[in-house]
């Protein structure tokens, strides 16, 4: 009909290379030497129709629970739209799971997995959890001569394999984990599930017996999981099976998978261990000392999540003003929303260099710096993505709360990380604690910075309270403001990263508006000089053939 010819409107996004049309990640990629070939294949697939749609579809129909077959046996069992396995088979297939632990330090390998965990990230963030998980756990499987030979090489491995069969019998596997529980939350030394020795368990003298419920058990369909519970030893970690060796099926009852926000493709649950068996990883009595280096390893993701949901909206939002004019201009030249553009580009840049950076001191072992580093990341950037996110949207008007544009899942998704692995208050206290008992992390984080100084007056006062914190770090009042002490720090780090690595008038418009505080409350409050310095070499760094001039 005549009434229903459209015009104004932005064409549907898509087909955008998301490697080569990230100047940032390209140029961290290169600056650090990681290996590229996969990321450069990724970023062209992620772009594609086809993998967008994917991301649509397992989003658009969680994974159901199956509890019983027809003749009321257990099975608890989840089944996924064919969508989920096809991206689980790409982001396997491209070494975005433990590949890198296997590789030679400083060979760039976990700077290359973070490029194309960042890049697939912005196709669909649920199936990338138990991604995280098996990438995470190996360093802490690594430690155990038994794991590491049996586990290890098939968490690395590049073949996705979603049976549930025994581990010898697969050619890849997944590790999820679980280890809060209802009365304990973060407080996980609060768990209750016990674990008792048996050494005629089917897992050999190690065996143990679980039982216990986990209140968030991430991923129940993967091969094996990193539990918690108290053994006779004290809180201890464990490594579960879903298949014991003979093939039968270790107890493992799904009682419910979660109803979330977001992160809806992949399957949360709530499960019962009831003479579940299970081996100890790591010395018995130290499980939290054992686990924290996969929390660390799941702490970089989510920095890398977040950062890849910002970019997907950034780039979303550019796309759509690009095309679409109000009172006779076009959205991206009126003078308000370039200033919203540009603030939401300086955030964007500014995570992206972060994680990149985070990624590339696992490379190099900076063991000092990342302990630090990757809190902060982890409490700021994470933060950021809601309201970011949020900000973005808004840049579509209403069609930005409709589902279809994509706009309102990266909405529903943005909050994750910064609750996972430790929500803002746990984070802005494990600063703290690094801050006190670890102060060659301050040092290195302190050192890092110094970087960047004679750049700015204002920045360099910032690098200049950076190591009297550690004065401060066990006053009575520090918990009350631990918030703000991660802030500035983190603020801090990322602007000395801009300032040497950001073009010149992006870097100092990040100065001047996040360390000197020339802004408002909201995005888009940005001084008039700021924006027409910054907007141009900024926005300039988001999909080629979007016309800036």
């Amino acid at each position: 009909m005549p009434t229903h010819e459209v015009f104004n409107q932005s064409p549907v996004y898509g087909g955008d290379d998301l490697f080569r049309t990230d100047p940032t990640l390209m140029e961290a990629t290169a600056r650090w030497g990681a290996p590229t070939a996969d990321v450069t294949r990724l970023g062209a697939q992620a772009g594609a129709e086809q993998a967008l749609t994917w991301g649509v579809q397992a989003d658009s129909t969680p994974p159901v629970l199956r509890s019983h077959d027809a003749r009321g046996r257990r099975l608890d069992e989840v089944d996924y739209h064919p969508a989920y396995h096809q991206l689980m088979t790409v982001a396997v297939g491209h070494g975005l799971t433990a590949e890198p632990w296997t590789r030679p330090a400083g060979s760039g390998a976990h700077l290359a997995r973070a490029a194309g965990f960042y890049v697939w990230g912005q196709v669909e963030a649920g199936h990338l959890c138990p991604v995280s998980m098996t990438y995470a756990a190996a360093p802490v499987l690594a430690r155990d001569p038994q794991a590491r030979g049996t586990w290890l090489p098939k968490l690395a491995s590049r073949a996705y394999d979603p049976q549930l069969t025994s581990i010898d019998a697969k050619p890849g596997a997944l590790v999820g984990m679980g280890m809060t529980e209802k009365q304990g939350g973060s407080d996980v030394r609060a768990n209750t599930t016990t674990a008792t020795p048996d050494a005629s368990g089917p897992l050999g003298d190690q065996s143990h017996r679980l039982r216990g419920h986990k209140w968030f058990c991430s991923a129940p369909m993967s091969d094996g999981f990193l539990v918690l519970a108290q053994a006779p030893a004290g809180l201890t970690c464990f490594l579960l099976p879903r298949v014991l060796p003979d093939g039968t099926r270790n107890p493992f009852a799904i009682q419910r998978l979660k109803d979330k926000l977001g992160n809806r493709a992949n399957a949360s649950s709530e499960v019962e261990f009831e003479d579940t068996w299970a081996t100890p990883l790591g010395e018995p009595g130290r499980g939290i000392a054992t686990i924290i280096e996969m929390v660390s390893a799941t702490r970089l993701d989510c920095v890398l999540g977040s950062a890849a949901t910002m970019r997907a909206a950034l780039v979303r939002a550019v796309h759509h003003t690009a095309y679409r004019s109000a009172f006779g201009t076009r959205l991206l030249d009126a003078p308000l929303m370039r200033n919203v553009l540009t603030d939401l580009a300086l955030e964007s840049e500014a995570a992206t260099l972060l994680a990149m950076r985070l990624a590339h001191a696992v490379d190099e072992g900076e063991d000092d710096f990342a302990r630090l580093a990757v809190a902060l990341g982890k409490f700021w950037v994470c933060k950021r993505a809601t309201p970011m996110v949020a900000e973005a949207l808004e840049c579509l008007g209403g069609l930005g709360y409709v589902e279809e544009n994509g706009m309102a899942r990266l909405l529903r998704e943005a909050p994750l990380n910064s609750i996972w692995e430790g929500s803002g208050n746990v984070n802005a206290l494990d600063v703290l604690r690094a801050i006190a008992r670890e102060p060659a992390s301050l040092a290195a984080l302190a050192k890092e910075a110094t970087l960047a100084r004679g750049f700015d007056a204002r920045l360099d006062s910032a690098i200049d309270r950076i190591e009297p914190m550690a004065g401060g770090a066990l006053d009575v009042d520090a918990p009350l403001i631990a918030r703000r002490v991660v802030e500035d720090l983190a603020l801090t780090l990322q602007a000395s990263l801009m300032v040497r690595y950001a073009e010149a008038p992006v870097a100092q418009a990040f100065v001047a508006t996040r360390i000197a505080g020339e802004r408002g409350a909201t995005f888009g409050t940005l001084p008039a000089d700021v924006v027409r310095s910054a907007a141009p070499a900024v926005l300039s760094r988001t999909p080629a053939g979007v016309d800036l001039s």
